[in-house]
């Protein structure tokens, strides 16, 4: 659960980070575009952590946390060919550019960025057999998840996105949380993960056919 909580953060950061340059291209990258990315991805953050607590404490269950990690890594991964798919209509639509983005990363990543902000609430819910070590078990919950994210701010900007490009990176992070979540739901409930195999292979077969 530990893994998946970081990886969730890498993945966070990760997306945050690639976002600029799906947009680029299309809006630039302009203040205003880095302004509207970093703060409504907080918003969405903000949304997963709300509606990831009452989620746990109404289904506290291993098996829908980590199908929540799993549908937002597939979420994640399919942002790239959605993109090549919405920022032309977007763009063409003649808004001012403030709002165009606005409804691009609205489309790209509110569903994803949510999901992923489930992860940390839901895993203290999970971690929390002892209200007396609350602290201590959400303390530890949300450093995983900075460290992750740590990573996330430093392996895009630094090697993935130069070397291999956007749409690889964002399939990179979106595979690995996919596969982490897929093995951590194998040791509760292994017919549910095999049932769901197929979600990391969408956003690999749509990078491939691309």
């Amino acid at each position: 659960m530990y893994l998946a909580v970081g990886t969730s953060g890498v993945t966070t950061l990760a997306i945050e980070l690639s976002a600029s340059r799906l947009l680029g291209p299309v809006f630039g990258t302009s203040n205003l575009i880095w302004a509207i990315i970093i703060g409504l991805m907080l918003i969405y953050l903000s949304a997963g952590y709300f509606l990831g607590g009452r989620w746990a404490d109404r289904d506290p269950s291993h098996t829908t946390f980590y199908q929540i990690a799993a549908w937002g890594g597939l979420t994640a991964g399919l942002a790239p060919t959605l993109a090549r798919l919405l920022l032309p209509l977007i763009s063409r639509a003649g808004l001012p550019v403030g709002t165009s983005a606005i409804l691009s990363i609205f489309a790209l990543f509110a569903v994803p960025v949510v999901l992923l902000g489930c992860i940390s609430p839901f895993a203290i819910r999970l971690s929390l057999d002892n209200v007396t070590q609350a602290g201590q078990v959400s303390g530890r919950i949300y450093a995983v998840s900075t460290l992750g994210s740590i990573i996330g701010s430093l392996a895009p900007v630094l090697y993935l996105l130069p070397e291999v490009g956007t749409s690889t990176t964002f399939l990179v992070f979106a595979e690995m949380l996919m596969i982490v979540s897929l093995l951590g739901m194998s040791l509760h409930e292994r017919r549910r993960s095999l049932l769901l195999s197929w979600i990391p292979l969408v956003p690999l077969i749509l990078w491939i056919l691309s």
